[in-house]
């Protein structure tokens, strides 16, 4: 690949940064497809009701399009299976879709959990969604569905760990701790085994208090450096290994929180431009609000608190 030779050309639905060897990912260039909208999905399922009707002299009267979009989550490939197994259900020579029959249809037919196919994506998405509204036995049971249907254990686990840190985050940092011995143990172990430690891992996930203050810290942070660029480090926090740096000022004025009581002392962090910018904010859960509490009490009005 470096040299030339090989182009090698791959599509993925999971994290690159856990399917593809750091080596390979490392001499590739990736690219990230997005789901299609509503004015591609509605381009798409015109084609194919007009397809429909020259090659099987069948109408399709599409009078509601919600429930047919949704199911297919901007997948065009699952737009047209839904369409496919609607057509297939009826022996009418005009069918009429609207949200109701779209529903009771693809809930037929969709009953049985493929681990290469749409339900793989469907289940996962509905035990992320038991875990994140707090109902262990509603993430237990999507989990038996996925183990039952042979799913990898590692990609469960993988999922969990995930979870831990963009749901609970420092609301319960236990959370990721379990997780992460999760995948440990379950990299070791294996089926059929290692059920036992996956129900225990979703049980606890799906009990603990909820928070993704942390997740939405660095995505707030992320935009706004985005928009701002390479704002310039303040002079006092950067590094002087040199004279010459020394000299320019660098690191001059900083002060060593540990001389300070309580290992504190007020000083600006960010660039000039972002001072008194607030990325962090604490959820509303016990752990969190002595976060706040002790962040208000060392930062004052200056960060809200």
């Amino acid at each position: 690949m470096e040299k030339g030779i090989i182009t090698l050309i791959g599509a993925t639905t999971e994290n690159p940064s856990f399917e593809v060897i750091s080596a390979l990912l490392s001499r590739c260039q990736v690219y990230i497809l997005k789901e299609f909208g509503v004015e591609e999905l509605t381009q798409l399922l015109n084609t194919a009701v007009n397809f429909i009707k020259k090659s099987q002299n069948r109408t399709l009267d599409v009078k509601e399009t919600e429930a047919l979009f949704r199911l297919s989550g901007g997948d065009a490939r699952k737009l047209l299976n839904a369409l496919e197994l609607i057509i297939n259900s009826s022996a009418a020579d005009t069918i009429v879709i609207d949200n109701d029959m779209v529903l009771n249809v693809i809930q037929k037919n969709l009953a049985i959990y493929d681990k290469k196919g749409e339900m793989h994506y469907d289940i996962i998405s509905a035990f992320i969604k038991s875990m994140r509204g707090s109902d262990p036995n509603a993430a237990v049971y999507w989990l038996a569905r996925m183990i039952e249907g042979g799913e990898d254990p590692l990609f469960i686990a993988r999922r969990m760990l995930i979870f831990a840190s963009e749901d609970i985050g420092n609301s319960n940092p236990n959370a990721l701790l379990l997780a992460n011995a999760c995948f440990d143990a379950v990299n070791k172990i294996g089926y059929p085994e290692c059920r036992i430690i996956l129900s225990q891992t979703a049980v606890y996930l799906a009990s603990s208090v909820k928070s993704n203050s942390t997740y939405m810290a660095i995505d707030n942070a992320l935009a706004t450096v985005k928009q701002t660029g390479d704002l310039a480090v303040p002079l006092h926090i950067r590094n002087a290994p040199t004279m010459l740096m020394k000299d320019l000022g660098y690191h001059k004025g900083y002060k060593y929180a540990h001389d300070y009581t309580g290992n504190f002392v007020e000083q600006e962090f960010l660039p000039d431009q972002l001072q008194g910018t607030r990325f962090y904010d604490p959820g509303d859960n016990p752990r969190e609000r002595e976060t706040r509490k002790l962040l208000a009490e060392r930062w004052g009005k200056k960060y809200g608190y």
